[in-house]
């Protein structure tokens, strides 16, 4: 005979199944296999879009943000971010194309820093400095990824003592695409052990469109009226300076291009920008950054964050040797970056805002990149 309460629970769980399987279809979120690790691992990409047609592909390998396509204004989509088609192009080595940044985003100076009376010596990769998280660091992992309606979570656990630091610390990353195409990122973070922390994402931006020439007739304006200076080994001198009268002065529109040039020590010291500006308003306070546009394209980009500071980086020391999508060769300044954080070297600058994370405290920030015509 049969067993109809057998039949019907199995229904149940099957049109259960099914119903979560369509919940992730109308998420807007697709989950293809990218490519294999040179140990056999998998490594996914993740297609998020929008009612509007922008789409965004971030892969599991470092969080990277493989592409965001926007629309000019004539309505043609184009690619705005640096980067490769295939993932052998991100492990052949690459400038952080769009990846997650960490344990600490920019420079530690002389590779150390001390807390709770510990000094900390970690992994030298810029110089005698620490840059980026060191060797390996979140650029460069499998981050665990799950799918939460229209969002992308993506998960990693940083042992104690990886790369030098103290404390197994606990991250999430979330990338949410909305209907007002925004690319909407989330940091989280918890310790079990005093450590420092400083999140950020390192995607490179071209609104004309990735590979088609330099960024300097970009208009930018920066919500800053101070930054950090640098000394000659890029690492911050502790000051903080008035931005009037200098060429790191983007309180209204200018474009990029139009000082970079100019004979000035800090300048020269970046071959060109690549400081931190100290962003005006309440740090924890969600506010404009930074905007862009592109006169060419129509294509505007908006900086909105909770961090105290972002990092103007113009792509100095692209020279045309990486070949990135669609065989373009990316060449001098042919890419910027805007990378929301606490000021570089933080740990060993009491004057300026912590990047400490407790035991047993959150860590918290979110950055957004709008991307509208103007």
């Amino acid at each position: 005979m049969f067993n109809f309460k057998k039949i019907i629970a199995a229904s149940i769980i099957l049109l259960t199944g099914c119903f979560l399987m369509v919940l992730e279809v109308r998420a807007d979120i697709k989950k293809e296999l990218f490519g294999k690790m040179p140990d056999g691992r998998e490594v996914d990409i993740f297609t998020l879009t929008n009612k509007n047609g922008v789409e965004v592909r971030i892969m599991s390998y470092g969080g990277i943000v493989v592409s965001i396509k926007v629309p000019d204004k004539q309505g043609r989509t184009g690619d705005v971010v640096l980067g490769f088609d295939n993932l052998e192009g991100y492990l052949k080595g690459h400038p952080y194309f769009g990846a997650i940044v960490g344990r600490y985003g920019n420079r530690i100076g002389n590779a150390r820093f001390n807390l709770n009376g510990v000094e900390y010596k970690l992994a030298a990769n810029n110089d005698q400095n620490h840059l980026h998280g060191g060797l390996t660091g979140f650029d460069k992992v499998i981050w665990a990824a799950r799918i939460d309606g229209n969002t992308l979570e993506l998960s990693y656990l940083s042992r104690d003592g990886e790369e030098g630091y103290p404390g197994n610390l606990s991250v999430k990353v979330t990338y949410t695409l909305t209907d007002q195409n925004e690319l909407k990122i989330d940091y989280f973070a918890t310790t079990d052990k005093d450590t420092v922390v400083n999140l950020t994402n390192h995607s490179y931006f071209n609104l004309a469109g990735q590979g088609s020439g330099d960024i300097l007739k970009h208009r930018l304006e920066i919500g800053a009226s101070s930054f950090t200076p640098v000394d000659s080994g890029m690492i911050t001198t502790g000051e903080i300076k008035k931005v009037v009268g200098t060429p790191f002065d983007f309180l209204k529109p200018t474009e990029i291009g139009a000082r970079v040039d100019a004979d000035d020590q800090q300048l020269k010291f970046g071959r060109g920008y690549d400081h931190n500006w100290v962003i005006n308003g309440k740090p924890g306070t969600l506010r404009l950054a930074a905007r862009v546009d592109e006169p060419s394209s129509g294509r505007q980009m908006e900086v909105w964050t909770t961090e105290p500071g972002v990092q103007f980086y113009i792509g100095n020391f692209l020279d045309g040797t990486l070949t990135g999508k669609e065989n373009k060769a990316y060449k001098f300044r042919y890419g910027f970056c805007l990378e929301t954080q606490h000021f570089p070297d933080s740990p060993n600058k009491s004057s300026f805002p912590s990047t400490v994370l407790r035991k047993g405290a959150s860590y918290k920030t979110t950055t957004i990149y709008k991307f509208s015509v103007k």
